[in-house]
């Protein structure tokens, strides 16, 4: 039987879950590969994740990386699919959800990619890993299936590969080597000051004032510590104190996210950042401040070797596929951490899905995490499946 892509790309697209909650998807995950057959299936890796082995005689072993989860984003695109799916999120926040990164459509081109190695087994030898990955889009799931024995539990890999859907016209296939993605780290900083009638200012430490004060000092980093030959992002992302216009609080929390092109530039974002709250506390006479840091990722840089295989092998079948040169992508992504773990070499390259005449129209193209990021599914669907497959035959043989 071959399976419907479509339809399986539809139904995900439609029942996003969020990160570590991906008890749907993995169902669904696990009955494809039931039914493509010849496939050992290991689930609960990490939580959610899922792990589908074929082996397939002697030969090298090769890890294939999905994505699996969606956005709390409500979804704008008018699609008879479109997601109406809510969910609470891990700091209980209850709101819409959406596939608006192209996860659903990671998870089609992989089970695509599988069936397809399943039937042409005679033609190749080797073992493929499908490592279909919970949580990208908080940066957790790699780790977790990690620390769950991924490496351990499962062959070793000689290379992981990836793709990432990008809002590029179908047809159109980007491999870079070197570094591709940004590093990521997410920072929690408290201002502990103290709380007063809003009459008597005098009495407090105000901790809002102090938290507006490093908000915008934070905007400094980039524009006059980060070199402008180089590449740095520092993001205020949320700012809550206060319930009341007329009660100063005795604390204000800021959510900061950055970004960097390589590790010295991290550093010093990272360093600049914990030198301007705490100086900023100081100088509002508050105490020290709490700042926490999230587990974050690094660089994702491809083995420029294994790009090239990638590169050569994908334009045989993708006429449109393209050396991104020195693209690097200010978002960031953990699936580098698996190859960092196994010890192997990756390459993670983009796939367009959207549809060529809106970019011949000068329309607007959405962007990935925009609540109309729709990609144009039955074109992009056998692009993104014949690029996978002659990644992973190239690697296999």
């Amino acid at each position: 039987m071959t399976l419907d892509l479509l339809s399986i790309y539809q139904d995900l697209h439609a029942h996003p879950e969020l990160g570590f909650q991906e008890h749907r998807t993995a169902g669904v995950v696990v009955d494809r590969l039931t039914e493509i057959g010849g496939i050992t299936v290991t689930t609960g890796v990490g939580g959610t994740g899922v792990v589908g082995v074929l082996e397939n005689g002697e030969g090298p072993v090769v890890w294939l990386r999905a994505d699996m989860d969606g956005l709390p984003v409500q979804e704008r695109t008018g699609l008879p699919y479109a997601s109406t799916a809510r969910a609470t999120d891990e700091d209980g926040n209850e709101g819409p959800t959406m596939h608006a990164c192209g996860h659903d459509i990671h998870v089609t081109w992989l089970l695509g990619a599988l069936e397809r190695l399943v039937a042409t087994r005679a033609d190749w030898s080797g073992t493929v890993v499908a490592v279909f990955q919970p949580a990208e889009e908080v940066i957790s799931g790699a780790r977790a299936m990690l620390d769950d024995g991924l490496v351990e539990r499962f062959p070793t890999p000689a290379v992981v590969l990836g793709q990432h859907s990008a809002p590029a016209p179908v047809g159109v296939v980007a491999v870079g080597s070197g570094a591709v993605m940004a590093s990521s780290d997410r920072f929690t900083v408290t201002f502990n000051g103290r709380g007063a009638h809003g009459s008597a200012p005098q009495a407090s430490l105000d901790p809002i004032v102090t938290a507006a004060s490093a908000v915008v000092r934070l905007q400094t980093i980039v524009s006059r510590e980060v070199g402008p030959s180089d590449a740095g992002v520092v993001t205020v992302g949320s700012f809550h104190a206060g319930t009341r216009p007329n009660i100063i609080p005795d604390t204000a929390v800021i959510e900061i996210s950055t970004r960097a092109r390589n590790e010295e530039t991290r550093a010093r974002i990272i360093a600049s950042i914990e030198r301007i709250v705490r100086a900023e506390s100081e100088a509002g006479g508050l105490g020290a401040p709490t700042i926490e840091r999230a587990p974050g990722a690094d660089v994702l840089v491809n083995d420029a070797e294994q790009a090239a295989v990638v590169l050569e092998a994908v334009r045989a079948v993708v006429p449109h596929a393209v050396d991104m040169e020195s693209g690097l992508a200010m978002a960031s992504e953990d699936v580098g951490q698996l190859a960092t773990a196994a010890g192997a070499p990756i390459v993670y390259w983009f796939t367009g899905i959207t549809d060529p005449e809106l970019f011949r129209r000068g329309e607007d193209i959405p962007s990935n995490h925009s609540p109309f990021y729709a990609p144009q599914a039955d074109t992009a669907i056998p692009v993104g499946v014949d690029a996978l497959v002659a990644a992973a035959r190239a690697a296999l043989d």
